[in-house]
């Protein structure tokens, strides 16, 4: 019988990539320029949950909208050049590639500028998908054939789940590995440095 081709799935903020000094600047300018004030500090510690979820802390609904496309216009010019790949990010890629699977990036963050971190960064997926958070990402995952899907948040978890996938969490983000084995992820890493040797173990505990 046939077995069903690898296919990996990355979220891609505080998991591929620390986006916290990109983040911060935009929203340092956004702040500037609408004459509001935000707590850049405290926003780049709760990154994960979709654009518009954050700016209603800051603006009334009326000015959610308009500050997002604000922010997103914002953030080609002072978002991406200042944001390093995680320690591992390649390498993790590249394991997947090693061992004959695909990979899939599938974030909420806005796909136009995603793809442009992954374009600055040299990072390569064979896919990407943006705009979805939580369990909004199982639809895609499940979709493109995620069977593993690694992410730094708690939403992470729950989409993994949504799709039936492993869910394989990495303790760089806002949710500490405590909170991510209380959400349900199957696997707890300290970073992504640690996934190669988890996905040789796993493909061949499962091959």
């Amino acid at each position: 019988m046939a077995t069903q081709p690898l296919t990996v799935g990355f979220d891609l903020d505080m998991t591929l990539i620390d986006s916290r000094p990109g983040i911060k600047a935009v929203y340092d300018r956004l702040s500037a320029e609408s004459a509001t004030y935000i707590d850049t500090d405290l926003v780049v510690t709760r990154l994960g949950p979709p654009l518009e979820d954050e700016l209603a802390n800051w603006f009334a609904a009326e000015r959610i909208e308009p500050m997002a496309d604000r922010y997103r216009a914002l953030y080609v010019d002072h978002g991406i050049a200042t944001t390093p790949a995680i320690a591992g990010a390649h390498d993790a890629l590249e394991a997947v590639r090693r061992a004959g699977g695909r990979t899939v990036v599938v974030t909420a963050k806005f796909e136009r500028n995603a793809r442009l971190h992954l374009d600055h960064l040299g990072l390569t997926p064979d896919l990407l998908v943006g705009g979805l958070w939580a369990e909004a990402k199982g639809t895609a995952l499940r979709e493109h054939g995620v069977s593993v899907y690694v992410g730094d948040h708690v939403g992470d978890v729950r989409g993994a789940r949504v799709a039936g996938a492993l869910s394989v969490a990495v303790a760089t983000g806002p949710c500490d590995a405590d909170e991510l084995r209380e959400a349900g992820a199957d696997v707890v890493l300290p970073d992504l440095t640690a996934f190669p040797g988890w996905l040789a173990a796993h493909t061949a505990s499962v091959g």
